[in-house]
């Protein structure tokens, strides 16, 4: 018994306790409403592990941008409110903050759209993003010299008008900007939206740099979902407000559903409409 006693010792002092880290993100069970009556996000669970990069998948409409937009707290702006469940960041209840005070503590979104300040320039506009910081204009100065480092087309058109770029330039803008903030994490939504294919790997090269360099989380709401889960080690599928799959980034690639529903692969053979076996299995699936 002594000797058993003094192994688990030995082991929880070597990092091998059964219990894993704590989430940098843990949404719980929360429901969103636009204007009291539309019920838009209906349970959804999901975590996000200090350091990771996890996708949350699913067609346009499903919800991924209200459920970035709930843990952001932006959900108010567009008469929207989480109605039930918690959403907890580094441990910490933060469902009740404004946008503000959670980039404050270091978690950021960036929008669907490649929203920028068109008439700021590039520089100008990733200046913005470091509005909350109090560290003193060195401590910026460095922090934007290490955006271009990761974006050094960006570092070529810092003096150009920002609405003047192209879009995957204004992407990369959009991202420069959260990361001025110091974020430990970065709410990426439809980051692929209306760009070309070489822009989109070139975008999510960076983003994995970013996450194995820098450390920053990242949690990526994507329609592509093939790019998504290259790139992420977890996923969540979403359809109508509800999470319905998830699992290993590599487990979602290899499974029947997502191929046959999200990466257009039939299980080896074309699809028609005469195949139900897809439509029965995606009912239980949804139901």
């Amino acid at each position: 018994m002594t000797s058993l006693f003094a192994l688990s010792l030995f082991a929880i002092g070597n990092g091998e306790c059964m219990t894993s880290p704590a989430p940098i993100l843990s949404v719980n069970n929360i429901e969103v409403i636009y204007d009291h009556v539309i019920l838009v996000l209906k349970g959804v669970s999901l975590k996000v592990p200090e350091g990771g990069v996890v996708a949350l998948l699913g067609a346009n409409g499903a919800g991924k941008s209200t459920t970035l937009k709930a843990i952001s707290n932006l959900i108010r702006s567009e008469r929207g409110e989480v109605t039930k469940g918690t959403i907890e960041f580094r441990g910490e209840r933060v469902d009740g903050l404004t946008p503000n005070d959670l980039v404050r503590r270091g978690c950021i979104q960036v929008m669907e759209g490649r929203h920028c300040f068109g008439h700021l320039t590039v520089e100008e506009n990733l200046l913005t993003g470091a509005f909350t910081r109090k560290d003193g204009a060195k401590a910026i100065q460095g922090d934007l010299e290490k955006v271009y480092t990761y974006f050094p087309r960006l570092k070529e058109r810092r003096n150009s008008i920002a609405g003047y770029t192209s879009g995957g330039e204004q992407q990369m803008t959009a991202i420069g900007r959260a990361l001025m903030s110091r974020p430990r994490m970065i709410l990426l939504d439809e980051p692929s939206m209306g760009l070309a294919p070489q822009i989109v790997e070139e975008i999510f090269e960076i983003v994995h740099n970013l996450n194995r360099n820098e450390g920053v989380s990242f949690l990526l709401a994507e329609q592509n979902t093939n790019v998504a889960l290259k790139y992420a080690t977890y996923g969540y599928i979403l359809e109508n407000g509800r999470v319905v799959l998830d699992g290993d980034a590599q487990e979602l690639r290899e499974n029947e559903d997502v191929k046959e529903f999200y990466l257009g692969i039939g299980g080896g053979h074309r699809m028609s409409f005469r195949d139900v076996k897809s439509y029965k299995r995606r009912k239980r699936w949804l139901a």
